[in-house]
């Protein structure tokens, strides 16, 4: 890889910083160990310093369903071939050791699921409000699928989008036509609803609500489209004059922008506080445009979301609002007025509460060498800006299907391992307690089976192991694995196992205690 050597420079200072928090990260999880036998005839140890606890990285790619971006590939598609479809993405993932996906379920006030709330999506079947052929939930496929690959699957929904201009006919189902009276439309031929209105959030929030609490899913997620770019309308301004009146009507105070800042801001705070009272391991995570203001930092211009958006991300993530943030930094290293790690630096600097900031990642740039380098160059630091919550989001699954030497390089390269998901503790703080492991040697392989007392609580398990002369190695595996083989030793009789461990992983990320055994 050709790799700036001012890029060099920058990526050995930011080590220097990841390698400081991981050491003390571990030195906490030490103090608090045990020696315990866990059941098995095996001896139990202390813990090894050196045993690479700290294998947390956020892997996740966004899967669009709107104008069929990624999923299905046209509207209408029979189930079977969406399913097959839907199979092949996620053994990408999984074969290219992602351990997320953010499917988008809501594209234009529309579903990718059973609702009562919504139609049927125009995307998946051709005509909006026409259900499956036969009897089929594609959210819930996805979700099964997913877990099955020991992928988080994240709920992408459009908060105000009411139609797309790829969006086909409009249905006499759709809120345009149930609800007219929230929706305005913009000149490209886009509908939008009103986000000012109290009608509109009490509906987009009984949407969310209504996939927290039916599905399983692992996060709710948001994208960058609050009030719509004017670009949707011809460069005028949002038409909203009828809610605005009777705002002002009522005795309002703000200015226009404020109030609909103020629209927004409400709307954010109230999904999440009602996730987390439904359903607290749920995650929340919003993608915003990927610069706030121009001038923060002092170097960036360009679109100013605040005043252009009304979307003042900013506070979202000060005031906590959210489990994760996922700026979308579109931008080369070195793009002048927009580089990513400026963009990056300065967003950690506003992440008050140390949530989990995992930026968005423009992948598409092609799958040459140059364009591949920037890809692994962005995840690297990445990595060294935020090295206590590692992770990025790569927009969009398509160029790692379209681009084989993208996919490997990116996991022959920063992805050469599974990694977990990070753990939220402000979400869940307790872990599961050990899992129960066997130890049976036969024929030059050595067994390991396991139980755990309250299995339906694992989302994974970790293999950690040790061979004579080498450092620690893991294997993750998925919810549904009980056992695994090894050899016991790679060829000749060199380097046999010696030690092993393993630990229950629950849904918010925490590992349960490890007792690492010796193999005899």
């Amino acid at each position: 890889m050709r790799i700036n050597p001012l890029h060099i420079i920058l990526l050995g200072m930011l080590s220097i910083l990841f390698l400081g928090c991981a050491s003390s990260k571990t030195s906490a999880y030490l103090n608090k160990q045990p020696i315990r036998t866990a059941a098995t005839n095996k001896k139990a140890v202390k813990w090894d310093p050196n045993t690479p606890y700290n294998i947390e990285e956020f892997r996740a790619a966004w899967v669009a369903t709107v104008a069929n971006i990624n999923w299905p590939s046209s509207p209408g598609l029979p189930v079977h071939e969406q399913k097959k479809e839907a199979l092949e993405l996620l053994d990408l993932l999984e074969e290219n050791n992602f351990n997320a996906v953010i499917f988008q379920v809501r594209p234009q006030a529309d579903a990718l699921y059973k609702s009562n709330l919504e139609p049927w999506s125009y995307y998946l079947t051709g005509n909006q409000g026409a259900a499956p052929d036969t009897a089929y939930d594609p959210l819930e496929f996805w979700i099964q699928a997913a877990h099955q690959r020991g992928l988080e699957l994240h709920a992408w929904l459009n908060p105000y989008r009411a139609h797309h201009t790829a969006g086909g006919e409009i249905s006499d189902q759709s809120i345009i036509k149930t609800n007219p009276e929230l929706v305005v439309s913009l000149e490209n031929g886009m509908y939008w609803m009103d986000p000012s209105l109290q009608g509109t959030q009490d509906h987009s929030l009984a949407v969310v609500m209504d996939i927290v609490n039916r599905y399983d899913v692992d996060g709710i997620h948001f994208d960058d489209y609050f009030y719509p770019y004017d670009s949707y309308n011809n460069g005028k301004d949002f038409p909203d004059d009828s809610s605005w009146q009777a705002y002002l009507a009522t005795g309002g105070k703000l200015s226009r922008a404020d109030w609909r800042r103020q629209s927004v801001n409400t709307f954010i705070k109230t999904v999440y506080t009602e996730i987390k009272s439904s359903k607290p391991h749920v995650k929340f995570g919003l993608s915003p445009f990927g610069i706030w203001r121009p001038g923060y930092p002092e170097s960036v211009v360009g679109l100013d979301q605040y005043d252009k958006l009304y979307a003042d991300a900013k506070l979202w993530l000060n005031e906590g609002w959210v489990d994760y943030y996922t700026p979308q930094l579109y931008w080369r290293i070195n793009k002048k007025g927009q580089s990513f790690p400026e963009l990056l630096g300065w967003w950690q600097s506003e992440n008050h509460k140390q949530l989990h900031l995992w930026p968005g990642l423009n992948i598409g740039l092609g799958g040459d060498e140059k364009n591949t380098d920037e890809v692994i160059n962005q995840i690297m630091i990445t990595r060294g800006m935020v090295p206590k919550s590692k992770g990025a989001v790569h927009w969009s699954i398509a160029p790692l299907v379209k681009y084989d030497s993208l996919a490997m390089a990116i996991k022959q390269g920063p992805y050469n391992n599974k990694s977990l998901v990070p753990a939220s503790p402000w979400l869940n703080n307790s872990p599961l307690s050990p899992p129960s492991l066997q130890i049976k040697k036969q024929l030059g392989e050595v067994e390991f089976s396991w139980e755990h007392p309250i299995e339906n609580k694992v989302f994974r398990w970790v293999l950690y192991y040790q061979r004579q002369g080498k450092g620690w190695e893991h294997t993750i595996l998925n919810k549904g694995d009980r056992s695994i083989t090894l050899p016991l030793s790679l060829e000749n009789g060199k380097f046999p196992l010696r030690k092993v461990g393993l630990t229950a992983v629950d849904r918010t990320g925490n590992q349960s205690e490890f007792f690492e055994l010796e193999i005899n």
